[in-house]
């Protein structure tokens, strides 16, 4: 598995990303801000597992980042749900 330069770099910046949304996500104001940290920590691991899919060629990484991606949106819609709940209460 000999993966390239270009992916290295890709890897170390989706992680710097990451420790951002991990900041957001401990140290935001409000439940919503740690709702959409949440969800960009998803969607930067998906686009993670995609690229190392296409890396490597292997679609197996690809199957488990789509079946992750349904998984992360449906808790979010539930999570948006509680949050609207909660503010209306």
């Amino acid at each position: 598995m000999n993966l390239s330069f270009e992916f290295y770099l890709v890897a170390v910046v989706f992680v710097f990303y990451i420790l951002i949304s991990v900041l957001r996500l401990f140290l935001g104001p409000t439940a919503p801000d740690r709702a959409v940290a949440l969800d960009t920590i998803n969607t930067l691991v998906v686009a993670s597992m995609v690229g190392l899919g296409a890396a490597t060629w292997e679609t197996l990484f690809i199957d488990i980042a789509i079946v992750y991606a349904i998984l992360s949106f449906v808790t979010t819609l539930y999570i948006a749900k509680y949050l609207e709940g909660v503010k209306e209460g």
